[in-house]
């Protein structure tokens, strides 16, 4: 009887890791598929570009006659070929993949996929680019009439502190 008890135990936990590890799998497509209705693919496409004018900045700098214009897109390319191998959103996905995996059980995500699938979730993927860059330059001009301020109170504090000690 012991032995068919742990036979027993051990069908049941063989049959539970299968269905964890089906719910995991599962919870990981649901992510994903999340995460290709959110267009995360893109959300580098910034860094590339800045990049890309970082090169073409220094390019201008440095005078370089017309020219060598094919140096600088051979750069530009080395570029991006670096930024690939770092945060091309094929190294970016499964660290993605876990971490809306880890912060929305899997009902939370099936919800997150029916409201992005909606007409209202839709229009908020096509906005949300948008209101983010509005929302931040709005923030940037805020902050930049506290910078005076801010820069007064370090000053003050600096010289209450009195002189730096050797």
């Amino acid at each position: 009887m012991p032995r068919l008890s742990a036979l027993c135990a051990a069908v049941l936990l063989a049959c539970s890791s299968a269905h964890v590890l089906a719910d995991a799998t599962s919870h990981a497509a649901d992510a994903e598929r999340f995460l290709q209705l959110a267009r995360a693919d893109k959300l580098v496409v910034p860094v590339y570009a800045q990049v890309q004018q970082m090169f073409a900045q220094r390019f201008a700098e440095s005078k370089a006659p017309e020219s060598k214009r094919a140096l600088l897109e051979s750069y530009q390319a080395k570029a991006n070929t670096a930024l690939d191998r770092a945060v091309g959103w094929e190294q970016v996905k499964p660290g993605m993949i876990e971490l809306y995996t880890r912060n929305f059980d899997e009902q939370e995500m099936q919800d997150l996929l029916a409201f992005y699938q909606s007409p209202l979730g839709k229009k908020v993927l096509e906005k949300m680019p948008m209101l983010t860059a509005q929302s931040a330059q709005l923030t940037q001009s805020k902050l930049e009439a506290a910078v005076p301020q801010v820069n007064k109170l370090l000053a003050d504090m600096t010289a209450e502190l009195g002189p730096k000690k050797p």
